[in-house]
């Protein structure tokens, strides 16, 4: 969320910068409403002071015995004044609260030109794409083949995109998570949370995620409490903070958690409805950072570097690139996007997104911290995934696929699982 102030003292600039991401700011409007927003708030503060200039007079009037008639009349409709511009104020203040609610983050200048991925700028690649004596498989045949994955079953209990993991798949998908938060909380400084799965609208809100995008969102109502399954826990850590003053000396604040995650992927039927990539329900581990905001573009390459450092360690060829400034999301300024090799389809695909929202999210949720001069300022947020357990599960099937069907399993993993292998029939190997 925005400072109207800022934006309109910005004036052009701010328009060319979210045009950039194909927002066109109606710069007149926002200006108007601001302007009516203040109008109002210096009449009724106008008014409040003459209503108790009136109550002083009325008090002083009785004392000496005069009439205070015509006074309580005056009072009175003071009274009804201050209450219909209320009214007024309350309304344009809803309209400005909405239009800010509504304008997206002003993308950062590194970010190439362009809308989609597409546009995307190469970072680094990291490790050798497989080569194989044979055709890869993707990971669905591979996985259904060894019994590991099951999405016929999954399809009855739910419908259509989801899994369910069996046996060796089941063990290998647990451990996947269980490394991810022992490399972040081990070696990256991380504090690990267990955070509740459904919020409310005000912490979807926090984090942008409302109320731009509630038809992605699956929603729970009892009685009159609506409550929102959460499609990353990046929504949860970050409003851990929300509406508090974190002391400087406490920052960064370092956060992870693995949790369920829920997207309705409203607008995206017809791609990746096959297999493990685009899921109704995945679990995932989040990484979240919060943050001096002059720390954030190296507290940004940090975050990059903890997320990587899951592919690393398992030995996966991936790509890092940077987004376009059109491609970017809704609430941050930059994003990393870091894709991983998946062989049968001969390219790279997103694993996950590291991203810095500067203040955007801060504001919307009230996250502040306390300057040199000892005020309350804003801090920064930021965010990734580190990693999604299905994805990489996917992504791990194929790039370490054998010609019999059988699958090696990173040696980093082999103390979690106690096998060295995942035969093709679905066995566990030492």
């Amino acid at each position: 969320m925005h400072d109207a102030r800022a934006l309109i003292e910005m004036g052009p600039e701010a328009v060319r910068r979210l045009a950039r991401r194909g927002y066109n700011l109606d710069l007149s409007a926002l200006q108007d409403l601001q302007s009516r927003r203040n109008r109002s708030i210096h009449s009724i503060d106008e008014l409040r002071a003459e209503a108790k200039r009136v109550a002083a007079e009325v008090q002083q009037t009785a004392r000496e015995g005069g009439d205070i008639a015509a006074l309580k009349e005056t009072a009175r409709k003071l009274k009804e004044q201050i209450r219909e511009i209320e009214v007024e104020q309350e309304e344009v203040q809803d309209e400005l609260t909405a239009l800010l609610l509504s304008i997206p983050n002003l993308p950062d200048d590194r970010t190439p030109e362009g809308d989609s991925d597409e546009f995307a700028t190469e970072i680094r690649r990291f490790g050798a794409q497989p080569a194989f004596a044979f055709a890869p498989k993707d990971h669905v045949d591979l996985g259904e083949a060894a019994g590991i994955l099951d999405f016929t079953r999954a399809t009855k209990l739910s419908g259509p995109r989801f899994a369910v993991t069996r046996g060796a798949g089941a063990a290998l998908e647990r451990a996947l998570g269980t490394f991810f938060l022992d490399l972040h909380t081990r070696r990256h400084g991380y504090v690990e949370h267990s955070v509740p799965y459904l919020v409310s609208r005000k912490t979807m809100t926090g984090t942008g995620q409302l109320p731009k995008f509630e038809a992605d969102l699956f929603k729970t109502g009892v009685a009159e409490r609506d409550l929102f399954l959460i499609p990353t826990a990046e929504v949860p850590l970050t409003n851990l903070y929300a509406d508090e003053i974190i002391p400087a000396a406490e920052l960064p604040v370092a956060l992870t958690g693995q949790t369920p995650c829920f997207r309705s992927e409203a607008g995206s039927y017809g791609r990746d409805t096959r297999g493990l990539i685009r899921q109704h329900q995945f679990t995932k581990v989040e990484i979240v950072r919060i943050v001096d905001p002059e720390q954030a573009d190296s507290e940004l390459e940090n975050m990059l570097g903890h997320a990587e450092a899951c592919l690393k360690e398992l030995g996966l060829a991936y790509r890092v690139v940077m987004l376009a400034a059109g491609d970017t999301g809704f609430s941050a300024q930059l994003t990393y996007d870091i894709e991983v090799w998946f062989p049968s389809q001969n390219t790279y695909r997103e694993i996950s997104s590291v991203s810095n929202f500067g203040s955007f999210q801060a504001r919307r949720a009230n996250i502040r911290t306390r300057g040199a001069d000892g005020k309350p300022t804003l801090v920064a947020t930021l965010n990734g995934s580190g990693l999604p357990v299905g994805r990489t599960l996917a992504a791990l099937i194929e790039q370490y696929q054998q010609e019999d069907g059988s699958i090696l399993i990173p040696q980093t993993l082999v103390p979690y699982l106690g096998f060295r292998r995942i035969a093709a029939d679905g066995s566990p190997e030492e």
